[in-house]
């Protein structure tokens, strides 16, 4: 798919819902978007591996193994490996489907089955950026990041491409030399080895998916 790489942009703008259907599209390595017509379904499947559901607008009813659990927007849930999943959505719905091959969940402040606010995993602090890195896979890292007003991280570059999902607040991401704003439920995506960095304009908390490869 054609990347946006370098602009602000909102998931759900990017792949709208289409009444009555849904649709997929992966958004970077490792992660696809899901968007869900009000009332639409996915049936129940199991994976080998486990999964973490981040819904980034609207509310779906989430089964799994027969048990019903109300997620909405910026919940998060951790399905267990193997474990029988489908989705219902109430209205529109989106929601990013984080794969857990060979990812080690342990002591990452997620357990499994409960709903939780994807950005209460790490807290605001005076004058440091907490991190916790919620999920590592082979091949990606998701991390949750709280910025205090006015922390930053210098100009760097990542090695795979990244999608920055704003949580809370605002902050303005330079990349390669140009300042773009950017609010809470807005994205921002980089490409391999795009030099950016990242100032707190408010308390700012994101999540981070980046490739490793």
């Amino acid at each position: 798919m054609g990347r946006n790489y370098g602009q602000v942009f909102r998931l759900e703008s990017e792949t709208p819902s289409v009444e009555g259907c849904t649709i997929s599209r992966e958004v970077t390595g490792g992660a696809t978007y899901f968007a869900l017509g009000a009332g639409t379904s996915i049936s129940p499947e199991s994976h080998p591996e486990a999964k973490l559901v981040f819904v980034t607008t609207g509310e779906l009813t989430a089964s799994v193994d027969d048990k019903d659990h109300a997620v909405r927007a910026g919940e998060a849930l951790l399905v267990p490996a193997g474990a029988l999943f489908g989705v219902e959505a109430g209205p529109d719905t989106g929601y990013v489907d984080f794969g857990c091959e060979g990812a080690n969940m342990d002591k990452q402040g997620i357990e499994a089955g409960v709903a939780q606010e994807l950005a209460g995993l790490a807290p605001y602090q005076d004058g440091v950026i907490v991190n916790r890195d919620v999920l590592r896979t082979p091949g990606m890292k998701l991390v949750v990041m709280a910025f205090d007003e006015g922390c930053a991280l210098s100009e760097h570059a990542a090695p795979g491409e990244a999608l920055v999902m704003a949580l809370d607040g605002e902050a303005t991401i330079t990349y390669e030399g140009v300042e773009n704003k950017v609010r809470a439920g807005e994205c921002f995506r980089f490409a391999k080895g795009g030099r950016h960095a990242v100032k707190a304009d408010t308390r700012f908390k994101m999540a981070l998916a980046v490739g490793l490869a």
